[in-house]
């Protein structure tokens, strides 16, 4: 096999990334090699590299799990994959086993997610099972002036919250509050917009507040030194002002920080739904006792099940999620700059890396 691409390296927690030469990898059955068009930096490929979460794979390791590319090889029975361009789901099931026949792929005992189990999605090439790839039609993305490594970060940044939103069952005229609008958190706020949520959104950051703004969001807050009572009072003079119920209110916990978290639980009404969407190790003081005071509930959301990334892909097609303002492309051979940007902030949209 002659070397043909590239990839990085995670060698130790903080440690700059190696670059190495790579070979085009072989298939086995049931699986494809993927060329990489883009893929996406995540905040938990922040918390691998920096904080050190521990990955499943053990270092060294390539991250990378927002990959979009084309097959250019398969193993036996993935043969139709083969010259498709696609987006790899974030978390792979397996599709064969009790929970993934019952429809609960996100809780598939042996799910594999790139850069964690397997090596990911920064390099030239990567290789992983053929379950639930979901196929790109690349004349739609151009007619919305996107192209095949624009909708990498559909694989977690966008399906993620889609799951979100459709779990927690946002309809017409459902008062939607959005805790943190950053990468995850910007796109809930375009989902729940086109599937008909009245979106409220909180960030400490008004330039994220600014940035969507004019992309769903009908109200924003600047939470920074906010009485939470006083927050709760504002939603609550949005609501009636608009209509809306003041109650059954949806509340998505976008932002992935303990003061987020407890801003979000906060704001639990009657009949309330939380979505927790973010991540974070900090721990929270909370009264659980709430939950079942206002007959809320919360739910957790890990991934997205693949049957569900068509549908919020459609959405991108029809322009209903924007993602040119949300993202930036830099080179592959950039990321230990780009990561150190995402992780002081001073790289602010999705960044993309490209082979």
């Amino acid at each position: 096999m002659t070397v043909s691409g590239e990839r990085w390296l995670v060698t130790g927690v903080g440690e700059p990334m190696a670059g190495e030469a790579m070979d085009v990898p072989e298939p086995g059955a049931g699986q494809v090699v993927i060329a990489v068009a883009g893929c996406g930096v995540c905040h938990t490929d922040l918390g691998y590299y920096y904080d050190g979460v521990r990955t499943k794979m053990p270092f060294p390791l390539t991250l990378g799990h927002e990959i979009s590319g084309r097959v250019v090889a398969a193993g036996a029975g993935a043969e139709r994959w083969i010259g498709k361009a696609v987006i790899v789901p974030a978390v792979i099931p397996c599709g064969t086993c009790d929970a993934c026949l019952r429809g609960k792929a996100t809780i598939c005992p042996n799910q594999t997610m790139p850069g964690n189990d397997i090596h990911g999605g920064f390099a030239s090439f990567v290789r992983v099972s053929s379950v639930g790839l979901c196929e790109v039609d690349e004349a739609r993305l151009a007619r919305v002036g996107l192209d095949l490594a624009d909708v990498s970060v559909v694989a977690d940044a966008v399906t993620t919250p889609y799951q979100a939103v459709v779990q927690a069952g946002v309809e017409p005229g459902s008062l939607c509050v959005v805790v943190g609008v950053g990468g995850v958190g910007g796109y809930c706020v375009q989902i729940a917009a086109a599937l008909g949520g009245a979106v409220v959104a909180l960030d400490v950051d008004p330039k994220k507040l600014d940035a969507v703004h004019d992309f769903g969001a009908l109200k924003t807050i600047d939470v920074r030194g906010v009485d939470p009572r006083a927050l709760k009072a504002d939603i609550t003079a949005f609501a009636k002002e608009r209509g809306l119920s003041t109650r059954e209110w949806v509340i998505f916990e976008c932002s992935g920080t303990a003061a987020g978290q407890t801003t979000a639980y906060g704001l639990l009404v009657h009949g309330a739904t939380l979505a927790v969407v973010g991540f974070t190790m900090d721990k929270i003081e909370l009264r659980l006792s709430n939950l079942m005071a206002f007959h809320a509930r919360a739910l957790g959301n890990w991934g997205c099940p693949p049957s569900l990334y068509p549908r919020a892909l459609e959405l991108v097609y029809e322009g209903k999620i924007s993602l040119s303002p949300f993202v930036e492309r830099y080179r592959l051979g950039e990321i230990n700059d780009v990561f150190a940007g995402v992780h002081t902030r001073a790289v602010t949209r999705r960044a993309i890396l490209i082979p």
